[in-house]
C-alpha cells in the first residue's frame, strides 16, 4: 500500500480533523492506490435500509456505502471493480455492539 499521501483522493489532516468534529467517526477505504472516505452509519439510514432492502443485500450495502462516503478518488464512482471492492467493508462499519438481557431477581 501507498502512503497516505500518494493515494489518490487523498485529504488533508485538516479535513479530516473537520470532518472527525461534524460526524465523529471517520473510516479510510483503500483499495489499490485510491482512498475513499466514510463516516460511522447512524440508525437512521441502517433502518431504513434493513426494512426497504432487505431482500437485497446488494443494494443494502451501496445504499449504506453512497449515504456515508463523504470524500475521496472519484473512482469509486466510475470503476465498479473499485467501488465493490470498498463496498466489502461495509460490514466492519455496521458492527453492532454485543448486548446481554439479565433477569433481575
Amino acid at each position: 500500500m501507498n502512503s497516505k499521501a500518494t493515494l489518490t483522493g487523498h485529504v488533508t489532516e485538516e479535513q479530516i480533523a473537520a470532518w472527525k468534529k461534524q460526524y465523529g467517526e471517520i473510516y479510510a477505504v483503500v483499495v489499490d492506490d485510491h482512498v475513499c472516505y466514510l463516516k460511522k452509519p447512524d440508525r437512521k439510514v441502517m433502518a431504513y435500509a434493513s426494512t426497504e432492502l432487505k431482500d437485497s443485500p446488494f443494494q443494502y450495502v451501496e445504499e449504506i456505502f453512497n449515504n456515508y462516503r463523504i470524500g475521496g478518488s472519484d473512482i469509486f464512482d466510475t470503476n465498479d471493480d473499485y467501488f465493490l471492492a470498498a463496498m466489502q467493508t461495509v460490514n466492519e462499519l455496521v458492527q453492532l455492539k454485543t448486548a446481554a438481557i439479565v433477569k433481575l431477581a
